[in-house]
């Protein structure tokens, strides 16, 4: 009994379950780092001047947040006319959303040249997903991309296809075509289109913006103004103002007193026939549902000339090179590449159109009218959004109060296109030189 007894007390005996017990808290401790560790929660915000949208991209950003659950995104928009100052002032006190919307061009490539936005470079395929011409909007000289585009704007003609059809009225395919349309609407005692100037910004930006393309060559035009081979006052300069001109007759005898939710009405009421807008007034239209069929045709070129396209980047999202959540935005950023982040954007928001090369399919028709231009005709920019808005005066103020004083026959096209080269060449060295 005393051998069994000294046997059982043996180191030997003690060192076996010493060693069971080891195992057994290795194994615990090897099922425990197996379990993992729950992300840390974050909530990232980001800025827009778009407040009608908030129902369609909380949709979207919900989206994101199932594929990565602990990031949730913050919609928080701001108005568009005070949105350019907010941001800034919010960049400067340190209190900027993490992302944010960005216009294309020179607003927002002061921004990143004032050190407030990420390069965005290093995103993965950044350069493969979209067209050198829509990077562009927001890269720097030297090539640094400080946005993911986000959304285009096409242009065109609304019209009352109704009308059309019981007028037995085709559509224009000249510029000369729609004026002859225009006076046989008007000795019927129609007024043919609705806009007006009350808001000074939509005769530039619809109309002018949407001439100059045709009359100018498209795109090797718009580079000749900007690198001084052509000045700006030259005879498609003019023409592109008397182009303004030409529709002057054929609006609302009070088009100076209304603004654009007036001129917007003026079509939806069916007493003017034709609207030249965007493709973002597709939600409008669709939610008043006038009593009449309607659709929308391409601004036809004058005769002999190449029918352009306004297809206008309109807004990217940037990221805030204080954001404490870098990699979080990174990852949204990321996401904006992908087929689903374009289809969706196709969905909830017809009339504006992902920047993709690969483009998702649009199942909204009039959206699909709209995008179908870029098939059918060349497509540019509007004229006044590149290098020649950065200074003051830019080429933007001037063209918007030079369009509406030629619609308002305050001043000649010839004076306003002088307008724009005497503005220019106060600052613009390409604009002071193109006559030597």
């Amino acid at each position: 009994m005393l051998v069994l007894f000294l046997s059982a007390c043996s180191p030997e005996n003690n060192s076996t379950k010493k060693d069971q017990v080891t195992d057994k808290a290795s194994f615990k401790i090897e099922r425990e780092e197996e379990i993992p560790t729950p992300l840390k929660q974050v909530i990232l915000t980001l800025g827009s001047w778009r407040k009608g949208d908030v129902e369609q991209i909380n949709f979207i950003l919900s989206k994101f947040s199932e594929q990565y659950p602990h990031i949730v995104i913050k919609f928080d928009p701001t108005e568009q006319s005070e949105y350019n100052d907010v941001i800034e002032a919010q960049l400067e006190s340190g209190t900027a959303p993490d992302l944010f919307y960005l216009r294309s061009f020179s607003h927002s490539r002061v921004l990143f040249e004032k050190g407030y936005l990420a390069s965005l470079n290093e995103l993965a395929n950044i350069q493969e997903t979209f067209p050198t011409e829509m990077l562009t909007a927001w890269s720097s000289s030297e090539g640094e991309v400080y946005a993911v585009p986000l959304m285009a704007v096409s242009h065109g003609i609304y019209y009352n296809a109704s009308l059309f059809e019981k007028m037995n009225l085709a559509i224009p395919d000249t510029w000369e075509k729609l004026l002859n349309l225009a006076s046989t609407l008007k000795e019927s005692g129609i007024t043919p289109f609705a806009n007006a100037t009350g808001d000074a910004w939509t005769i530039n930006g619809l109309l002018l913006q949407n001439v100059i393309p045709s009359i100018i060559g498209g795109i090797d035009g718009r580079l000749a103004y900007y690198n001084g081979e052509r000045c700006f006052d030259d005879d498609q300069m003019v023409a592109s103002f008397q182009a303004v001109k030409d529709i002057a007759p054929y609006l609302s005898k009070n088009q100076k007193l209304l603004k654009y939710a007036d001129s917007l009405q003026l079509f939806i009421q069916g007493k003017s026939p034709m609207w030249f807008g965007g493709s973002w007034d597709i939600p409008f239209f669709e939610t008043q549902n006038p009593d009449f069929k309607w659709s929308v045709f391409a601004i036809p070129a004058p005769q002999g000339k190449d029918n352009y396209v306004t297809f206008h980047p309109d807004a990217g999202i940037g990221l805030n090179r204080s954001s404490a959540y870098m990699e979080e935005a990174k990852l949204f950023l990321q996401w904006m590449m992908t087929e689903e982040f374009s289809s969706l954007i196709t969905q909830q928001l017809p009339g504006f159109f992902p920047m993709h090369k690969q483009v998702a399919k649009i199942e909204n028709e009039h959206a699909r009218l709209f995008l179908d231009f870029n098939d059918k005709y060349k497509t540019d920019i509007r004229f006044v959004w590149g290098k020649i808005r950065d200074g003051n005066p830019s080429a933007y103020q001037l063209s918007l109060q030079s369009s509406v004083d030629v619609i308002n026959n305050l001043i000649t096209p010839k004076q306003a296109a002088e307008n724009l080269q005497t503005g220019l060449s106060s600052w613009y060295l390409p604009a002071s030189r193109c006559r030597e």
